[in-house]
């Protein structure tokens, strides 16, 4: 049996002013927001907007957990995440990515 894995994305996105980045960040929080509920084996989706504004920064980050690996590769190329990637285009120009097995307290 597999354990569960927690899956992270932050990317950097495309925006010549602040007003345009913030549609974006905004754009990609509520795309992965909506998959809720609409993957099996997804248990948990979060998405944080960067409030530090430093140059280094990413500006979305995804966290998200799913029941195994199995379910993790399927929500790769699940219909409804590639609909997301889709709508999303280009407008990401950074993406960075840790997949994770989340172990109990035990260490198990």
């Amino acid at each position: 049996m597999s354990s569960p894995i927690k899956h992270i994305v932050m990317w950097r996105l495309r925006g010549e002013t602040p007003k345009e980045r913030m549609a974006a960040r905004i754009k990609v929080k509520t795309l992965f927001e909506g998959l809720k509920g609409r993957i099996d084996g997804l248990t948990h989706i979060e998405v944080g907007l960067d409030v530090s504004d430093v140059d280094y920064a990413c500006d979305v980050v995804l966290l998200s957990e799913f029941t195994d690996g199995a379910a993790l590769k399927a929500y790769a190329t699940h219909p409804e995440h590639l609909r997301v990637r889709e709508e999303l285009g280009d407008l990401r120009i950074g993406r960075f990515q840790v997949d994770y097995p989340i172990r109990d307290e035990t260490g198990a």
